[in-house]
């Protein structure tokens, strides 16, 4: 990455982080928050959303690339490839993530995580063929979870700030788009890959999880627009209250969105 661009994403950090502190977001009771699940959400309206207008557009922009792009080739992939495939693509795409996950673990204080995560690389990676089979979890029962430098600071006490919709990125807040720049200076695989100039790996990977990743939602996704009165606003209250769980440590949320802003965002930086 070069210094110019760098220097684009340290200040547009360091504005994020002035936005968070500058706007104050009533904390939920946690104890509710990671008992609660995607099917009990209620959208709140006109709340913490003070850039409606301008996201509803970028919502609609990007609902077009995701139409235009990210459909018919999830449609391809969902049909060329038998679901056993898919969920080694599935499988290995998470363990890159794992060293990622690792940092954030000890990042947080979460040492019990950070040892489960630890296994499952050294399993998945051996055992389990560079990740393709998930062998930490269907043999050993060490089940994966996510994490993030947004949800890190989360952890710490850093408020979400005001609804942001990033273009082609989705849903976000100035604290989680912290966490999308961050990543390109402290994820092991993006760092190792910038280092070696292995642009066509990083651009491999990009698709690869944006692929994969609408795969996996278009179905639910399509049932989501279907049936909600304000598609935009039901994103909003998914994708607020899915963050929330996962900062608390949760359970798992099968959430319709899909997160290419984890992955993606981090390879386009790094590129």
């Amino acid at each position: 990455m070069g210094g110019s661009t760098r220097t684009i994403f340290l200040s547009l950090a360091v504005s994020c982080l002035f936005l968070v502190f500058a706007v104050n977001v009533n904390a939920e009771d946690k104890t509710q928050l990671a008992n609660t699940s995607v099917s009990e959400i209620r959208t709140v309206e006109g709340s913490g959303d003070p850039l409606e207008p301008i996201n509803r557009f970028v919502f609609e922009f990007n609902d077009l690339v995701y139409s235009v792009i990210l459909r018919p080739l999830a449609e391809i992939y969902r049909t060329v490839f038998p679901k056993i495939a898919r969920d080694g693509v599935r499988n290995s795409l998470q363990n890159l993530n794992a060293p990622f996950v690792l940092i954030n673990d000890v990042l947080q204080g979460e040492m019990g995580r950070a040892w489960n995560t630890s296994r499952r690389i050294v399993i998945n990676s051996t055992i389990g063929v560079v990740g393709l089979y998930d062998a930490a979890s269907d043999i050993w029962g060490i089940d994966g979870h996510t994490e993030d430098i947004g949800q890190t600071l989360g952890v710490w006490g850093v408020d979400e700030g005001f609804y942001l919709v990033l273009p082609v990125l989705g849903p976000s807040n100035p604290r989680d788009a912290i966490g999308q720049v961050s990543k390109s200076f402290l994820d092991p695989v993006s760092q190792y890959l910038d280092h070696i100039d292995e642009k066509d790996a990083v651009l491999a990977r990009v698709l690869a999880v944006g692929i994969d990743q609408y795969a996996r939602t278009i179905d639910d996704l399509d049932r989501l627009k279907e049936t909600s009165i304000d598609y935009y606003a039901a994103v909003r209250s998914i994708y607020r209250q899915k963050r929330k769980i996962e900062i608390m440590n949760g359970p798992p949320v099968n959430s319709p969105i899909p997160d290419l802003q984890y992955d993606i965002n981090v390879d386009l930086a790094s590129n």
